[in-house]
C-alpha cells in the first residue's frame, strides 16, 4: 500500500476526538494531553485504561539481527501515513522506529479475546482472523501441559511476503516498521500465502483477495497499542518498539515451541515462557506434526506425529484441490516449452524427420501448438485468480517477485512462438502460391524465423526457470528441494516430446527415426523426474521438518496413489529409452501409445500431489479453529453455508 492512502478500519463513533500533533520531536509522550483536532485518525477517549498506551521512553540503536531499529534517519518534518484520508501526522516520538509484539505465553488463558477485538476493529467476516490462538500440549497425567499461542502478523524486517507479491499490493512502512497490505491491489493469487511461515496473509476466497494484520497503525498515530493487545484479558499481549522489554517481563526471546524458525524473515514479535514444558508438544489440529526439545539447539524442531497411523490409502477423491488450475498451468506450459526446445533444436541440429516438406510441416505446427499450449496454461493460471480479470497486476513487481518473473517469461514465450510461427507458415510453398507476394519477403521471413525462434528459447527458459523458483520456498520445505527442478525439467522432456511424437506420426506417418528420437527423449524426461523423487523421498524420510511430515502423508494418506504413479513412472520411463532396442518402431504404435498415456497420468497425479501434500511451516491451530480437517468436513457436510462457523466454501 502507498502512503497516499491508507484506509484502516476504525469503527463508527458518534464522536471521534483524536489526536494529531505537529511533525517533530518531544521528549514525553502523554496522547491523554495532546492536542485533538476535530478529523480523526482514530476516536480516542478521555478514560484509555494506561495499559492501552504506547510506553517506551528509552529504545535500542539495533536489534539482534543488526538492524537498526530506526528505520529512516530523523528528519525535520514526518510524513504523514494519510489514514482515513487524513494528512496529520501523530506525535509519537518512536513512529519512525521498528515496533513489535511481545507474547507472554504464560499468561495466555486461550480466551481469543485478541480475536474478537481484531475481527471487530477490522470489519472482519466470520471466515477470516488476522489473529489466531492455537495451542501445543503435553506431558503425562497429572503433569499435563497446554501451551497457548497467540500469533498475527509479526511486521518482519526481511518480509516475503512483500517480495513474493506479484502485484506490490505490500509496503514496508518506515513509520512503526509496519507491513501494510492493499486488497484493493490484490488480485487473489495467494502466493504471499505461501511464501509467509506464520499464516499471517489471509485468503479470502468470498472477495477473491488477501487481507492481514495492518498493526492498527490508526491507533499507534494516537498513542494506542493495537486493539488485540488492549484487549488481552491475561496480559499476555504487549507491544512497543523492538527489543524494549516490557514491564513485569524478563525474557524477549525470538523462539518458542510451535513458532517457525525467526531466521526465515527476522520476524518482529518477541517472547517469555518460563514455566517448564515437556520434552514433546503435539498439536491438537489435524496437521501431523509435533515439537520435540533439542538441547544443543536449545530450542523445539518439527517432528513427525504419526497420528493418523501407517496405513496405506488410495483416497484419490482428494486429489482435487483449489491448486487444480496451477496443475494444468504447470503442466501445459511446460509441454508447450519442451515440444518448442525439441522442434526448434531438432530443426537446428539436423534431427532427419524435421527435415524437407513434412519436417517444415511439423515445425510449425509444433510451433503453433507450443504457443497454443502456454495460453492455455496462462489462461488457467489466471482462473487460479480471486480476481481474474485483473491479471495484468501480475508484472507489477519484475524487481523482487520470481511469480512476476514467470508469468513475463511464459508470456514472452507465448509471444515469439506464435510469431515465430507465423514466420514460419510465411515461408510454406501453398500459403507463397496463395499470395505471391510473399516470394519477395524469404529472406526477412527467414531471419524473422531465427530471432523470433531463439528469443522463444529465452522466454521459455526464463519462465522455466521462474516457474521452479516460484516452489523454493523455505516455508515450504517439502518443495524447497532440487526435486522441484527435475519435476518441472522432466515434465517439460517427456509431455514436449510426446506431442512432437504426435505431430510427426499425423505428418510423416509411424516413421522410425521419429518415433525413436521422441520415445528416448520421453524416457530421459520420466528418468529425470524419478531420480528426483527418488532422492526426494529418501531425503525427506530422515528430514526433521515439515518436509518429512508431507512425506510421511505421502506415505500413508495416498500411500497406494503414490507407490502405483512411482510403478507406471518406472515401467513408462524403461520402455521408452529401451524400446528402439526391442521394438519394430515402425509397428510398434500402439504399444508407444500406451505408454504415452501412461507418462500422461504420471504427470497428472504426480502434479496433484504436488499441490496437494505440501505442509507449510505454520502455527498450531485448534480442534476447530484452524483445523483443515474440520473445514474439510465442514464443506463436505454443509455447515460451510452457516456463517457462524466461520470456514468459506470454496470459490472455485
Amino acid at each position: 500500500m502507498t502512503k497516499e492512502e491508507t484506509s484502516i478500519p476504525s469503527g463508527k463513533p458518534k464522536t471521534s476526538p483524536s489526536l494529531l500533533g505537529a511533525a517533530g520531536l518531544v521528549q514525553q509522550f502523554d496522547p491523554i494531553d495532546a492536542a485533538r483536532p476535530s478529523k480523526s485518525l482514530f476516536p480516542l477517549r478521555e478514560n484509555e485504561p494506561e495499559y492501552a498506551l504506547l510506553k517506551d521512553p528509552e529504545t535500542q540503536e539495533h536489534n539482534r539481527y543488526g538492524d537498526r531499529i530506526a528505520l529512516i534517519d530523523l528528519v525535520d518534518e514526518a510524513v504523514s501515513l494519510n489514514i482515513n484520508g487524513v494528512s496529520e501526522v501523530g506525535i509519537n516520538p518512536n513512529r519512525n522506529k521498528q515496533h513489535a509484539f511481545h507474547f507472554t505465553a504464560d499468561n495466555c488463558i486461550g480466551c481469543h479475546a485478541c480475536e474478537s477485538a481484531c475481527s471487530e476493529k477490522n470489519d472482519l467476516p466470520p471466515h477470516l482472523s488476522f489473529r489466531s490462538v492455537g495451542y501445543v500440549e503435553g506431558g503425562t497425567f497429572p503433569n499435563y501441559t497446554r501451551m497457548n499461542i497467540s500469533m498475527a502478523c509479526n511486521h518482519c524486517d526481511d518480509p516475503v511476503c512483500l517480495k513474493g507479491c506479484p502485484t506490490r499490493a505490500y509496503t514496508k512502512h518506515e513509520e512503526y516498521g509496519a507491513v501494510i497490505q492493499d486488497p484493493d491491489i490484490c488480485f487473489g493469487c495467494g502466493y504471499c500465502t505461501w511464501v509467509c511461515p506464520y499464516n499471517a496473509p489471509q485468503l479470502d476466497p468470498v472477495a477473491g483477495q488477501v487481507e492481514k494484520c495492518n498493526m492498527c497503525v490508526d491507533r499507534l498515530e494516537v498513542g494506542l497499542k493495537p486493539a488485540c493487545v488492549s484487549a488481552c484479558l491475561g496480559n499476555a499481549l504487549n507491544f512497543g518498539v523492538v527489543e524494549n522489554t516490557p514491564e513485569n517481563r524478563q525474557q524477549i526471546d525470538t523462539r518458542i515451541p510451535g513458532f517457525p524458525d525467526p531466521e526465515i524473515t527476522h520476524p518482529n514479535i518477541r517472547f517469555q515462557q518460563t514455566k517448564s514444558m515437556p520434552r514433546e508438544v503435539t498439536r491438537t489440529d489435524s496437521m501431523p506434526v509435533k515439537y520435540r526439545r533439542d538441547d544443543k539447539a536449545g530450542h523445539y524442531r518439527p517432528a513427525v506425529d504419526q497420528k493418523a497411523g501407517t496405513a496405506r490409502h488410495w483416497n484419490l477423491g482428494r486429489l482435487y484441490s483449489r491448486e487444480n488450475p496451477l496443475v494444468l498451468f504447470t503442466l501445459a506450459s511446460q509441454a508447450g516449452i519442451g515440444l518448442f526446445v525439441l522442434s526448434f533444436v531438432g530443426a537446428l541440429a539436423g534431427v532427419s524427420f524435421l527435415q524437407g516438406a513434412a519436417g517444415s510441416a511439423i515445425t510449425a505446427t509444433a510451433a503453433f501448438l507450443a504457443a497454443a499450449l502456454a495460453a492455455f496454461g496462462l489462461l488457467m493460471s489466471t482462473t487460479h485468480l480471486g480476481k481474474p480479470l485483473r491479471f495484468y497486476r501480475g508484472f507489477n513487481n519484475l524487481r523482487h517477485s520470481p511469480m512476476a518473473r514467470e508469468g513475463a517469461g511464459i508470456a514472452a514465450f507465448l509471444a515469439f512462438a506464435g510469431l515465430h510461427w507465423l514466420a514460419l507458415m510465411g515461408q510454406s510453398s501453398w500459403l507463397i502460391e496463395t499470395l505471391p507476394a510473399l516470394a519477395n519477403m524469404q529472406p526477412v521471413l527467414g531471419t524473422a524465423t531465427a530471432v523470433s525462434g531463439w528469443f522463444a528459447m529465452a522466454g521459455a527458459a526464463v519462465g522455466l526457470y521462474y516457474m521452479m523458483r516460484c516452489y523454493l520456498i523455505k516455508a515450504r520445505p517439502f518443495w524447497n528441494h532440487g526435486q522441484t527442478a527435475t519435476a518441472f525439467v522432466g515434465a517439460s522432456a517427456y509431455l514436449g516430446a510426446l506431442v512432437l511424437g504426435a505431430v510427426a506420426v499425423v505428418f510423416a506417418g509411424p516413421a522410425s527415426a521419429a518415433l525413436e528420437f521422441c520415445a528416448v527423449a520421453m524416457g530421459v524426461g520420466l528418468i529425470i523426474e524419478g531420480l528426483g523423487l527418488w532422492v526426494h523421498a529418501r531425503q525427506m524420510f530422515a528430514a526433521d521438518h515439515e518436509g518429512g511430515v508431507s512425506h510421511y502423508v505421502q506415505r500413508t494418506t495416498f500411500g497406494y496413489t503414490w507407490m502405483a504413479r512411482n510403478a507406471l513412472l518406472g515401467l513408462a520411463a524403461v520402455g521408452l529409452v529401451s524400446a528402439p532396442l526391442w521394438l519394430d518402431m515402425a509397428a510398434a504404435l500402439p504399444v508407444l501409445v500406451a505408454m504415452a498415456l501412461m507418462a500422461i497420468l504420471v504427470a497428472l497425479v504426480g502434479r496433484a500431489l504436488f499441490y496437494i501434500l505440501v505442509i507449510p511451516t505454520t502455527m498450531p491451530g485448534a480442534f476447530f479453529w484452524k483445523n483443515k480437517a474440520f473445514e474439510d468436513h465442514a464443506r463436505d457436510i454443509g455447515l460451510a453455508d452457516m456463517p457462524q462457523v466461520g470456514v468459506a466454501p470454496h470459490a472455485h
